[in-house]
C-alpha cells in the first residue's frame, strides 16, 4: 500500500512538473492570446499580450466580415515581435466552428505559428471563479478566456488535421440525432396508443404494419367487432406478404381491442388524428435515416474502415467511432483516447483513505462515449472474450452492475480500437 503511495506521489509530481515544463514553453515564446467570446451575433475579443498585458477589448461581428477585422487587429501588432497567436473560445453550440476553420484557412496568418482553443465551458467558469469579485459580461468573459490560455494549463489543440473526418463527423452526428428524434416519436406514439389500446402494451404488436392497423381502424370498438378475415386483409396487403402467420397478427391486435377501455367518440377523433401525424413522422424520421446511411457509406469509401473487421461492430458504430476520433496519431497512448471518451475514472484519496467507488469523469466527447459502449455491448454478444470479460466484471459488485461492467467493457475496447488504427490492421480474435 505504502509503495502504491510513493508511485502516485511520483507521477502526480511528474505530471506537475510537465505542466509546468508546458508553461514556461508557452510563456518564453512571443505569444499573443486571443480570447473570444462567441455568440450567434458577435464575437468579443481580447488581446492580451505575452507578460498578461492588455492590448486591447472590442467587439466584431460573427461574420466574414468581422472575422476579417479581427485578423487585421492582429496583424496590426508587429511592433511587438510576435512569432505565435494562441485562439481561445469557449465551447458554444456551433456558433465557433466557422470561426476556427477560418483561423485555420486565412493565408495572412501564416507567418504565424497559429494555434486554436475550444474550453469547456465548465472549465472557464472556474477559472472566472478564481478571481474575486469580477463581475460576469462578455467583455470580462473574453479577458478569462485568454487569461486562462495565458495560465498555460492547455495543451489540447482543436483537430482539423483531415476534413473527411469532419465532414464524416457531421453526418454521424446527425443521424445520431435523428436516431433519437425516431426513438422519442415512437415512445410519444406508444403513449398516446394506450389511449386507444390499452392492452396493447401486454400483446406487444409493434410492428410497422401492425401499427398501420391502429391508424386504419376509427376506434378499439370497431376493430373489436369486425369479422376477422378484414384486418387480416389489411396486414397482408399492408406487409406486402411478408408476414408468416398473418392470421396470428390479426387475432393479437382483435383481442388487444376487445378489452381496451372505450373512448368518448370526441376524444377518440381527436387520439386518432395524433396516431396519424404521428406515423407519418416516424415515417419521414425513418427515410432520413436511410439517406444518412448511404450518405455515410459514400464518405466511408473515402476512409480505411478497419474497425469493421470486428464482429459486432457494423457500419454505424465504426463510422461514429472513426468520425469522432479522427486521426489517431494525435492521441499518445490508449489512455489518452479513453480520456477523450470519457472513459476515465476519478481518483479519491486523502491521507490513508482511498475510496473504493470511484465515479467516471464527468468531460469527455459524449458522442464517442455513445459509440464505444453501444458497440461493445454489441461484442458482449457476439465476441467470447468480451462476453467473458463483462459477465466477470457484473458479478464483481452487487449494485450498479451492468453500468460498471459496460463501461469497463468499452474501455477494454478502447485499447483494441487504439491498436487497430494505430497498426492499421484488422481484427484477428483469440481462438
Amino acid at each position: 500500500m505504502r509503495g502504491c503511495r510513493c508511485s502516485m506521489i511520483m507521477g502526480f509530481t511528474k505530471l506537475i512538473e510537465h505542466f509546468n515544463l508546458q508553461r514556461k514553453k508557452v510563456i518564453t515564446i512571443n505569444t499573443l492570446y486571443v480570447g473570444i467570446d462567441v455568440s450567434s451575433k458577435s464575437n468579443v475579443v481580447y488581446l492580451m499580450l505575452p507578460n498578461g498585458d492588455k492590448h486591447s477589448n472590442f467587439s466584431v461581428a460573427n461574420s466574414l466580415e468581422g472575422s476579417t477585422q479581427l485578423v487585421k487587429r492582429i496583424l496590426s501588432l508587429t511592433s511587438h515581435s510576435l512569432d505565435t497567436v494562441l485562439i481561445d473560445l469557449e465551447a458554444t453550440s456551433v456558433y465557433g466552428d466557422n470561426l476556427v476553420y477560418f483561423f485555420r484557412e486565412d493565408a495572412t496568418l501564416a507567418p504565424f505559428n497559429r494555434k486554436s482553443h475550444v474550453l469547456n465551458p465548465k472549465q472557464v467558469k472556474k477559472f472566472h471563479d478564481s478571481y474575486n469579485d469580477l463581475p460576469k459580461n462578455d467583455y470580462v468573459d473574453s479577458f478569462v478566456i485568454a487569461d486562462c490560455l495565458r495560465f498555460g494549463r492547455i495543451n489540447k489543440e482543436v483537430y482539423l488535421g483531415d476534413y473527411r473526418y469532419k465532414a464524416l463527423q457531421n453526418l454521424t452526428r446527425a443521424r445520431y440525432f435523428a436516431v433519437q428524434n425516431l426513438t422519442k416519436e415512437k415512445q410519444r406514439f406508444i403513449n398516446v396508443l394506450f389511449k386507444k389500446y390499452s392492452t396493447m402494451t401486454q400483446e406487444k404488436v409493434f410492428s410497422t404494419t401492425a401499427l398501420a392497423v391502429y391508424d386504419e381502424f376509427e376506434s378499439s370498438e370497431v376493430l373489436a367487432n369486425m369479422d376477422l378475415q378484414e384486418p387480416t386483409d389489411f396486414i397482408i396487403r399492408k406487409g406486402k406478404n411478408r408476414f408468416p402467420n398473418p392470421d396470428a397478427v390479426a387475432k393479437a391486435i382483435q383481442k388487444a381491442a376487445r378489452s381496451s377501455y372505450r373512448l368518448p367518440k370526441t376524444v377518440n377523433d381527436s387520439v386518432n388524428q395524433v396516431l396519424s401525424i404521428s406515423i407519418t413522422s416516424t415515417n419521414a424520421l425513418e427515410s432520413q435515416i436511410k439517406e444518412f446511411d448511404k450518405a455515410i457509406k459514400a464518405q466511408m469509401e473515402l476512409l480505411p474502415n478497419l474497425l469493421v473487421s470486428i464482429s459486432g461492430v457494423g457500419p454505424v458504430y465504426s463510422a461514429g467511432i472513426m468520425a469522432e476520433i479522427g486521426d489517431i496519431n494525435r492521441f499518445d497512448n490508449q489512455a489518452a483516447l479513453a480520456k477523450c471518451a470519457g472513459l476515465a475514472w476519478k481518483q479519491h484519496q486523502s491521507g490513508g483513505f482511498e475510496a473504493e467507488v470511484t465515479r467516471l469523469i464527468p468531460s469527455g466527447n459524449r458522442f464517442l462515449k455513445c459509440y464505444l459502449c453501444e458497440a461493445a455491448f454489441s461484442l458482449v454478444r457476439c465476441d467470447k472474450e468480451y462476453s467473458d470479460f463483462y459477465h466477470l466484471k457484473y458479478k464483481e459488485v452487487n449494485r450498479c452492475q451492468h453500468k460498471r461492467a459496460l463501461a469497463l467493457t468499452a474501455r477494454k475496447f478502447v485499447r483494441l480500437v487504439f491498436r487497430l488504427l494505430k497498426d492499421t490492421r484488422l481484427y484477428s480474435p483469440a481462438k
